[in-house]
């Protein structure tokens, strides 16, 4: 029989594990890309300015801790994929290359996403979660950032997985 001590910390550490029936699954693969800047008020666009570039590296790298903490899915390496991504950039409106990218590298989930800049101080931060393999939105959501502040990124970031991308497992996936 085992200890009373070591079935609470099973139980803590592996959520499932003493429920009978119920298989712990293997996290999914992701490629979860960098966020992206949309600035829809600059004719052509630009490239961000290094305060932008800085809190799109800074979002992102939370929105990969983010998921990576909800424990169902598991980023994949996308340093091989550099060049590609550098040349179908932006994602989030190049129709299905994300997705193609993302299973050149081996997930089967793709998460991408933008902040759109409206005015200095009120921001868009979307984000989606799309099959890898037929390119359908599985999850997305938006948020408005209010402040354009290091804080108010990683706010928003958190929030948006914790309550939009995660809130309930991905369908047909769990």
């Amino acid at each position: 029989m085992l200890p009373a001590r070591l079935i609470l910390l099973a139980a803590l550490v592996l959520p499932g594990a003493l429920r009978p029936g119920v298989a712990l699954a293997a996290p999914e693969k992701a490629a979860v890309f960098g966020i992206e800047l949309l600035d829809p008020g600059v004719v052509g666009g630009r490239p961000p300015r290094p305060e932008e570039s800085r809190r799109l590296a800074l979002a992102t790298d939370e929105l990969r801790k983010a998921v990576a903490a909800q424990g169902a899915v598991e980023s994949v390496d996308l340093a091989p994929q550099a060049a590609e991504i550098r040349k179908e950039a932006p994602l989030y409106k190049c129709e299905g290359c994300a997705e193609r990218i993302a299973r050149e590298a081996g997930a089967s989930l793709a998460i991408y996403g933008y902040v759109q800049r409206n005015t200095n101080q009120i921001l868009n931060l979307s984000i989606t979660i799309s099959d890898a393999e037929n390119g359908k939105v599985l999850r997305g959501g938006q948020v408005v950032i209010r402040g354009d502040t290091d804080e108010t990124w990683l706010h928003s970031v958190r929030w948006l997985v914790k309550n939009r991308l995660f809130a309930e497992p991905l369908p047909n996936r769990s």
